[in-house]
């Protein structure tokens, strides 16, 4: 593998050199950085200690319900720790090359189950630690994409997703660890819209899954495990709709599940499997439900409200419906949610915009379900010894875009003196459907520092967080409207006293390296740089060579690029056919075993521009996939940014 790496390195500074490119390489050839200068010792000095930041998102329980499992970072990646007390010592479990992804533990036990890719292919496999031999073995065969583990009641098995079959549909597969060689196949699905399996039932006969079309389209089924029979419970054909499965109540004759059925905003509701009633149980809040979690004797449950970009903490009494919001918490985002086996406590991550995700507990000292227990923070993650009391808090904007539509976006600013006129940096978020909020960012933080940068992070329609009818309003041929809505930022910077319009940068990663690459075609006479992460430069060829297991996904969002119609419209709306268009310095950063949005996309977009004679830097990981996961690339990846805005902002 090492040879081969520097074989690639090798020809790609064969191939710089013959184009006048300016080619190095750096981290053992991985990552390959072309037209970059050498970054400054300066910088890499004033940037330490934001790039030794950590965080300690909440995993598990052990199984006597005393000590906690999370994730952490010492080396360059993640791994699994245990922690006895709060705010003990984080003692690694897990000693890998590549992070650790979703870790599952299994039931009377402290053995841990959890997946891993290689170089960000997310073609993860998973593994079983077992705790009192220290040792990990892989379970599955090394080849395909696996994901989704959960244990049932027993922890005798557990169900996954996988795409072992054929490599592109995602199966539902039951294994047990003690014979992984006989692992079978509970649903087969036709293509890649099966996401799961969510929750096996308390007998352990039945298994809840969902088959997401579209963010506008996702229904719950349930599989009979022994007959192979599925069931649809919620959506369908005749009635699209988002459903998602939460899990089985105490009995198993009802389902816990978040739909939009009754309201523009994801409702926690309840199914009754007896009469197919369903009923919506949070229909006086007007924001959507997004996590939920009931404890193993059904007599407490819990759930996340998203209100406005914050994620907020409530109480269920899963008997009554009743609910209460929980105090006492940071403002910030509360998730990860899971009860202890002794359904005493309840651990969850915390993170606000001056502190990293770290790990809570709520010990409950009394049996009546709304009364909230003490909360106690387990982890202090390191800020890299910075003063996190300093760290700007931003403040919720809207303005109005082209048609009247009120768009809300994240203000962060410096502390400036009064006549000063600062610089802007555009954050786009991913997705579409995804919604940027206002977490814990050490490269806003740098940046307004450093630079002493404003940040903006629009929601731009599209975005998830404010109903359904909104989150539908870039679909298909109204793409171009999402990017209209940075123009009407734009607008809304030159009217405020203290930003400088004629400075003003974008970023944005996946779909959001779309929007940069669009507003740079359409607003290039009101930027001053851009940087493309991993990126779609067009779509038709996106949609082509991202992997099959993706591809049915994004077509409702994007379009379907097989219709000729649709077809043209694409093409006409990719920005690599309008480099022309573009005329400010490009910085393209991408991970060369990417399965989303393929290296060919900034290759093909990279190409373009320099054959326009643009200005363009690029940066490709070839031991990264969808965006930085090991801190030697996003170290230099960081610096890079700092410099490149430093030379054009």
């Amino acid at each position: 593998m090492r040879s081969a790496t520097l074989l690639i390195a090798s020809l790609l500074i064969s191939f710089a050199a013959n184009a006048e490119i300016t080619t190095r390489t750096e981290n053992n050839g991985n990552l390959i950085l072309e037209d970059i200068p050498p970054i400054p010792q300066k910088i890499v000095d004033d940037l330490n200690r934001y790039q030794n930041i950590r965080s300690a998102p909440f995993g598990d329980f052990t199984e006597d319900s005393e000590n906690i499992f999370i994730q952490t970072r010492f080396g360059d990646v993640s791994q699994i720790h245990k922690v006895d007390i709060p705010g003990g010592a984080r003692q690694q479990l897990t000693f890998l090359s590549e992070p650790v992804g979703q870790v599952a533990r299994q039931p009377h036990t402290n053995n841990l189950a959890f997946t891993m890719d290689a170089g960000g292919s997310e073609y993860a496999q998973i593994c079983l630690y077992d705790f009192d031999t220290r040792e990990s073995v892989m379970l599955t065969d090394g080849e395909s994409r696996n994901r989704g583990i959960v244990w049932n009641k027993s922890g005798k098995q557990f169900a996954y997703q996988s795409t072992r079959r054929n490599g592109s549909s995602n199966d539902i597969w039951v294994m047990s660890p003690d014979s992984p060689q006989n692992t079978s196949i509970v649903l087969e699905s036709e293509d890649g819209s099966w996401w799961g399996p969510v929750s096996w039932s308390p007998d352990g006969k039945r298994l809840l899954v969902m088959q997401y079309i579209s963010i506008s389209d996702a229904r719950m089924y349930e599989i009979n495990v022994a007959t192979l029979e599925k069931t649809l419970l919620a959506g369908g054909p005749s009635l699209p709709s988002y459903n998602e499965p939460s899990g089985y109540d105490k009995a198993g004759k009802s389902v816990f599940l978040i739909t939009n059925q009754f309201s523009e905003f994801n409702q926690l509701a309840y199914l009754d499997l007896t009469t197919n009633e369903l009923k919506p149980i949070t229909s006086d809040l007007s924001w959507s439900v997004e996590d939920f979690a009931l404890s193993d004797d059904g007599k407490r449950g819990a759930f996340t409200v998203n209100e406005d970009g914050m994620l907020n903490l409530y109480l269920l009494d899963p008997t009554s419906f009743k609910y209460k919001k929980v105090t006492g918490l940071p403002v910030g985002l509360v998730g990860s949610l899971s009860f202890s086996p002794d359904n005493k406590k309840l651990g969850f991550t915390v993170n606000t915009a001056k502190s990293p995700s770290d790990s809570f507990v709520m010990e409950f000292s009394s049996k009546m379900p709304l009364k909230q227990g003490e909360i106690t923070r387990w982890t202090y993650s390191e800020v890299g010894g910075l003063d996190t009391n300093q760290f700007i808090e931003p403040e919720l904007v809207r303005f109005n875009s082209f048609d009247g539509l009120s768009v809300p976006a994240f203000v962060y600013k410096p502390q400036t003196s009064k006549n000063e006129k600062i610089p802007v940096i555009i954050s786009i978020h991913g997705g579409p459907e995804a919604q940027f909020r206002p977490q814990f960012i050490g490269t806003f933080q740098l940046w307004m520092k450093k630079l002493g940068a404003a940040v903006i992070a629009p929601n731009v329609r599209g975005s998830a967080g404010y109903g359904k009818a909104y989150i539908n309003m870039d679909n298909g041929y109204k793409r171009e409207d999402s990017v209209k809505d940075i123009g009407a930022l734009l607008d809304w910077i030159a009217t405020q006293p203290d930003l400088d319009s004629s400075r003003v940068a974008v970023i944005g990663g996946s779909y959001g390296g779309y929007m940069v690459l669009a507003s740079a075609v359409h607003y290039s006479d009101r930027l001053a740089a851009a940087v493309d992460i991993v990126g779609i430069s067009n779509f038709v060829t996106f949609l082509t060579n991202t992997k099959e297991y993706r591809r049915d996904l994004r077509r409702p969002e994007y379009g379907d690029e097989r219709d000729d119609k649709m077809r043209a419209f694409l093409e006409s709306i990719s920005p690599n056919n309008h480099v022309e268009r573009i005329k400010i310095p490009m910085f393209v950063v991408q991970g060369q075993n990417d399965p989303r949005v393929p290296v060919t996309e900034a290759e093909q977009i990279v190409k373009a521009l320099r054959d326009e004679g643009k200005p363009v830097w690029y940066m490709n990981a070839l031991n990264e996939g969808h965006g930085y996961r090991k801190k030697e690339n996003r170290d230099v990846y960081t610096q890079a940014v700092v410099l490149f805005f430093e030379k054009y902002l």
